[in-house]
C-alpha cells in the first residue's frame, strides 16, 4: 500500500492529528481534488514542533501563530541562540541574518517598537526588493524570519531544548530518530513510499535521506517552500553535502520534486535548488513554480492545494 509521509516546518503547529488532517484536506480540495484516503493511501505526519514549543497551538493563520511564537522581547543573537551559544555559532547565525537582511538591530527591535513601526516606503527606507514584492507588514516578516533563524540554527547545531520543565532534548538527535522511525513504520508492503517536506522540514528529510546511515530509502521526495538552496544551510551539511554529489541517491530511489513560489520569504534567496544537489554532477531534480497567491506565500496548505503539486504527487504514487 503507498504512503506519503509528510514533515511539516517552522514554528509551532497545531497538535500533530490536527496538523495531518488539515493537511490531507488541504490536498483534497486543491486542484486535482485529490483524496488520499479515497485512493487507499496511508497517511502519516512526522512532528516535531514539541520539541522546539511548549504548547501546540489552535492557530488557523500564519499571523495568529506568529503573534503567539514569538520571541519575546527577542533580543539580539543570543536570545535566540539561548544560553549554549558560542562563537561558531554567532559567526553562523550573523551571515544568516545578513542573508536574510536581519541585521543586528533588526533582531533587536522589541514587540511594541514593531507594531508601532511604520511601513517602510512612508519613512522613505530603500528595503530589499523581496520585501516590497511580499505583501506582508514588516514586523510580521521580522518576527517569522527570528523563528526562522531560531528553528534552523537549533536543528543543525543540535543545540539542547527544553520546552517543557523537566524535559530536555538534542534538537537533532530526538527529530533525526523520530524522522527515520517514522520512515521505517510506514514502509509498510510494498507500495510507494513517498515524504512530502515543507520548510524547515525540507532540512530534515534532506538531512536524514542523505546522512543518517539507518534512514530507509523511499521512492520519492517533495520539498515545498525549501530552503535547502542557503548557502550557510549547505555548509552545515557537509562533509555528505556537496553540489555535485549532493542528491541522495542511495536513499531517494525515482524522483525529487522541489515546487516554489518566487514570492515565498523562505525560499526566496535561492528557490531553484536542482543545481545544488547533483547526482555525479548531473541535475535530476525538477524545480518547478508555482504561484500560491494571497499575503502568505510560504504557507504549506497553499503549497499543498496548488497544481504543480499535485501533480508531482501524483507522479510520485503512480497514479498518473
Amino acid at each position: 500500500m503507498a504512503h506519503v509521509v509528510f514533515i511539516h516546518g517552522i514554528s509551532n503547529k497545531p497538535d500533530s492529528d490536527e496538523l495531518l488532517r488539515r493537511w490531507r484536506h488541504a490536498i483534497a480540495n486543491g486542484a486535482e481534488a485529490f483524496d488520499l484516503g479515497a485512493e487507499g493511501i496511508e497517511t502519516s505526519m512526522v512532528y516535531w514542533a514539541d520539541i522546539m514549543y511548549s504548547d501546540a497551538v489552535p492557530a488557523t493563520s500564519f499571523e495568529s501563530a506568529v503573534a503567539e511564537d514569538s520571541i519575546e522581547g527577542a533580543g539580539a543573537l543570543n536570545s535566540l541562540l539561548g544560553s549554549s551559544a558560542n562563537i561558531e555559532d554567532e559567526e553562523w547565525l550573523k551571515k544568516f541574518a545578513e542573508r536574510m537582511d536581519l541585521d543586528e538591530a533588526t533582531l533587536s527591535a522589541d514587540d511594541q517598537d514593531e507594531q508601532a513601526e511604520p511601513d517602510a516606503k512612508s519613512k522613505g527606507e530603500a528595503q530589499p526588493d523581496y520585501l516590497e514584492r511580499i505583501p506582508l507588514p514588516w514586523f510580521i516578516k521580522r518576527r517569522f524570519l527570528r523563528l526562522f533563524l531560531r528553528d534552523v540554527h537549533h536543528y543543525l547545531f543540535n543545540t539542547q531544548s527544553e520546552p517543557r520543565p523537566g524535559e530536555k532534548y538534542l534538537t537533532q538527535t530526538v527529530i533525526r530518530k523520530r524522522f527515520v522511525n517514522g520512515l521505517k513504520k510506514a514502509k509498510g508492503d510494498g507500495g510507494p513510499l513517498v515524504v512530502v517536506a515543507h520548510s524547515m522540514g525540507t532540512v530534515i528529510a534532506y538531512d536524514c535521506l542523505k546522512r543518517v546511515s539507518d534512514c530507509p530509502e523511499i521512492d520519492a521526495l517533495i520539498t515545498i517552500g525549501a530552503p535547502l538552496g542557503i548557502d550557510e544551510i549547505q555548509d552545515k551539511l557537509r562533509p555528505e553535502w556537496s553540489r555535485d554529489k549532493g542528491y541522495p541517491s542511495k536513499r531517494v530511489i525515482k524522483s525529487w520534486d522541489n515546487i516554489y513560489d518566487a514570492l515565498d520569504v523562505v525560499a526566496r534567496l535561492d528557490p531553484k535548488i536542482a543545481n545544488d544537489y547533483k547526482e555525479n554532477k548531473k541535475v535530476v531534480i525538477v524545480d518547478e513554480r508555482q504561484e500560491n497567491g494571497g499575503l502568505w506565500r510560504h504557507d504549506a496548505e497553499k503549497y499543498l492545494k496548488g497544481p504543480k503539486f499535485q501533480t508531482a504527487l501524483l507522479k510520485a504514487l503512480d497514479l498518473n
